[in-house]
């Protein structure tokens, strides 16, 4: 299994452009929710859990952030789980509502991960790897922690392996 290092710079190395990264902000949580509310029909009470392929999923996956790394895994399970609470409150909507929180946010959220990388100018990650849908998430999450001032020591060999985050043309144009 490749490491929490491996895996954040391979995801990195096709975002570098900040406004790319500022669009993930934004599409990868509407994407996962989307998926979560999607996920959580059908859904059957066992001694009152209300168990879905959402709940799979969620544990599924924080199963491997936590291999990754514990205490990003710790946070990215607790995201998860709240996730997993907005899907369960979607399911029980009427289904054209439903239908229209899970598909609507799945194609926002799409449509703005792909403006992104158009300012890029690089196909997702995902397309050479099914691995990115999964650690798009924990990148997100890792980018909001360096944004803090948090984890400088992880920012710093992933930025070692693919170089620093750069401005779009119009950032560059201010700063001159």
């Amino acid at each position: 299994m490749r490491s929490l290092e491996d895996q954040l710079s391979a995801y990195a190395a096709y975002h570098r452009d900040r406004r790319n990264i500022a669009t993930h902000f934004v599409g990868v949580p509407m994407i996962v929710l989307a998926v979560t509310v999607l996920l959580s029909r059908p859904s059957i009470d066992i001694a009152g859990l209300a168990l879905s392929p959402a709940v799979l999923a969620i544990v599924v996956t924080s199963l491997y952030y936590l291999r990754l790394d514990r205490p990003l895994g710790a946070l990215m399970t607790g995201l998860l789980v709240l996730s997993g609470l907005f899907g369960a409150w979607a399911a029980a909507l009427p289904t054209p509502l439903w239908l229209a929180v899970g598909l609507g946010g799945f194609v926002v959220g799409w449509v703005i991960q792909f403006v992104g990388h158009v300012w890029e100018g690089r196909k997702p990650a995902f397309v050479d790897d099914l691995m990115g849908l999964i650690i798009g998430p924990l990148f997100v999450t890792v980018e909001a922690l360096f944004l803090m001032g948090r984890l400088p020591a992880l920012k710093a060999v992933i930025e070692g392996r693919v170089g620093p985050t750069r401005a779009g043309p119009a950032q560059r144009q201010a700063a001159a």
